[in-house]
């Protein structure tokens, strides 16, 4: 539900939800069915499926049904608790290391283009920040991009306006750590 409510305008087949929530295919079409059922998501083919005899090309694809009369109070709802599980994952990396500075970029504000989702400037081991990122994905619908920086490297960086440091920090952000 996650996943139709945060990408609305996007179409998923069944073997793609599969493998994005990482669950079983049988798993999947039962609550596709009930989300079908409950008038939350669309069920279309594409125009290769219709004119095709292939079963190959007879991919179904679901959407979310923006017309559902609850569809903004629950993506409402859902942006809600994603604002929670963030808090979560930034006290549990703070936990983990010393962490200087932490923002949420790219995919967390509609960012696209921005090449990471995450800029985390501290010293935390590596091992310990992949735990704690895998987990936070499984959470959410789809892989964190994520920079991990020393804070000499980053005030290095920062000095001499470097092209990829400079495309985040003046791109919108939401900044949950400032200790630099």
């Amino acid at each position: 539900m996650s996943l139709f409510l945060q990408q609305p305008q996007e179409m998923f087949y069944v073997r793609e939800l599969t493998r994005r929530i990482d669950a079983q295919l049988n798993s999947v079409r039962r609550e596709l069915k009930n989300l079908l059922d409950m008038g939350l998501i669309l069920e279309k083919q594409s125009e290769r499926a219709r004119l095709s005899t292939t079963l190959s090309e007879k991919k179904k694809y679901y959407t979310a049904n923006t017309d559902f009369i609850l569809f903004e109070d629950l993506r409402g709802l859902f942006q809600k608790v994603q604002i929670l599980l963030k808090q979560n994952l930034v006290q549990e990396i703070d936990e983990k290391g010393t962490i200087y500075y932490f923002a949420f970029t790219g995919r967390f504000v509609d960012a696209k283009e921005i090449p990471t989702d995450i800029l985390i400037v501290g010293d935390i081991e590596q091992s310990l920040l992949e735990e704690v990122i895998h987990k936070f994905e499984t959470e959410i619908p789809y892989e964190i991009n994520y920079t991990l920086m020393p804070k000499d490297e980053f005030r290095d960086r920062r000095q001499v306006a470097d092209r990829f440091l400079s495309s985040i920090l003046t791109a919108d952000k939401v900044v949950m750590i400032d200790r630099s």
